[in-house]
């Protein structure tokens, strides 16, 4: 059941740069673990299953909290969540920077996976306390900020780990996202809730859901040759609980993901396209920096953790503007105009690296161009999804397109470090120059058959 409130207080430029500020300190705090895993196995003496494991648990966690905070935002009030959220942001920030050892850090990279929701609860803040026009700009902004940090905490999070150690690498962010919280909590104005079932949180979807995302996680990294029954095993298991949750959601009165919700054109083309696009991005976001470090007297640069992250800084900086960019897109031209751009250039950049990667320059223009075609396409999505459903559902909605933003590209980087763990030969720990190739080349075609979907959206620029 939902009711009707007095429209929301309006906001300031103070108040929806408190909240890019927020997305930017949770990106930064999101992405430190990837640059630096290798350091991270040496220094808590981890093994590479183990090492893949911490690289996927925020991940995982993520995708479960994004719709239970898109809810009880919804239910709730979109503030009121979103710094209760943050408060256990920060305290796996501080764990996962005091962890002494691998179960620890391991401990803190779950409390941190709630930083995932944060975004949902911005749009829901935005459209609360924005006309609809103000909002798909700030929406667009707020996303362009989040990848922003993500990239800057990419960058940055290699020099902090050399120059000071892992624990602040961690600990920085984390105080910058205490600092954004604080400014949320004093220039947010509290936005009424928008739905008022009472229902409580769906605790058997939640445990389902769990269960199929670990299993999905552990299929992609199973060794299909020398371990078939495992294989076999874990995909009859994963079918079993993707089978149950879909069948616990349909009938649950109020259930942690409405799959009814994709059911609506917007929100379920919204969620196919995010997810083909995003496992496309994650190829050049995994390849790149590996192939930045293959050893210079083979086929790569040699390069170190500090020179991967300088030679990366086009990339960010042409993500953290294709937000705005894309807002002010569909603003203009609709969302269809800005996704077909996008995923054509993703496509020519993905195409590029595969067949062009001998010189520094030809890595980075090729990966500014698919992080800049990827920052328009999710962010036009975003904004297509929270602007087509009844301002109550927003939390709901862009959760799903955010869940599946999170597993297209956990599924990537599982695929494309399978394919260069296949085309490493025996005895060598390089991988071949072609599963460099094959890896670009499938990403490409997998972005250019979104396209198929994108033909099928609507042309208005209302949408």
């Amino acid at each position: 059941m939902t009711t009707t409130h007095a429209p929301a207080r309006p906001i300031g430029k103070a108040a929806v740069g408190a909240l890019g500020a927020l997305a930017v300190a949770t990106g930064a705090l999101e992405s430190v673990v990837t640059p630096t895993l290798p350091l991270l196995q040496r220094e808590l003496d981890m093994s590479p299953a183990e090492g893949a494991l911490l690289s996927i648990v925020l991940l995982v966690t993520g995708a479960l909290i994004t719709p239970i905070a898109g809810t009880l935002g919804d239910r709730y009030g979109g503030k009121r969540v979103v710094v209760r959220l943050m408060a256990v942001v920060c305290a796996g920030g501080l764990v996962s920077a005091l962890a002494p050892n691998l179960p620890v850090l391991l401990l803190g990279q779950v409390l941190q996976g709630a930083m995932v929701g944060a975004l949902p609860l911005s749009f829901i803040l935005v459209r609360a306390h924005l006309p609809a026009g103000e909002s798909k700009v700030a929406i667009g902004v707020v996303s362009g900020l989040f990848v922003g940090g993500a990239m800057a905490g990419t960058l940055a999070a290699g020099p902090v780990a050399e120059g000071l150690s892992r624990h602040w690498m961690f600990a920085l962010p984390t105080f910058a996202v205490i600092g954004a919280t604080v400014l949320v909590h004093r220039l947010m104005p509290h936005d009424p809730p928008r739905r008022t079932d009472g229902a409580g949180i769906d605790w058997p979807g939640l445990v389902l859901l769990s269960g199929t995302l670990v299993t999905l996680m552990l299929v992609l990294g199973a060794d299909l040759v020398a371990q078939p029954l495992v294989l076999l095993g874990l995909v009859v298991l994963l079918a079993a609980f993707g089978a149950g949750w879909v069948a616990v959601e349909r009938r649950a009165a109020s259930p942690m993901v409405d799959l009814r919700m994709l059911t609506r054109p917007a929100v379920g083309k919204s969620c196919v396209l995010t997810f083909l696009i995003c496992v496309g991005t994650s190829a050049a976001t995994y390849l790149v920096p590996q192939l930045f470090a293959v050893p210079a007297d083979t086929y790569g640069f040699g390069a170190s953790a500090t020179a991967i992250g300088f030679f990366l800084l086009p990339g960010a900086l042409a993500a953290s503007l294709a937000g705005p960019i894309s807002g002010i897109g569909v603003r203009r031209l609709g969302s269809r105009a800005v996704v077909t751009a996008g995923v054509l250039l993703m496509t020519v950049g993905l195409l590029g690296l595969a067949a062009a990667h001998t010189e520094i320059w030809h890595l980075v223009v090729g990966k500014a161009l698919v992080a800049l075609a990827n920052g328009l396409c999710v962010t036009a999505m975003v904004t297509r999804t929270a602007t087509s459903v009844d301002l109550g559902d927003t939390g709901i909605a862009t959760g799903l397109v955010l869940v599946t933003r999170v597993i297209g590209f956990a599924v990537g980087v599982q695929v494309t470090g399978a394919i260069l763990t296949a085309g490493t030969p025996a005895g060598s720990k390089i991988p071949a120059e072609s599963a460099f190739v094959a890896g670009f080349v499938l990403a490409a075609a997998v972005t250019a058959l979104s396209l198929l979907v994108v033909r099928t959206m609507s042309k208005g620029v209302k949408e």
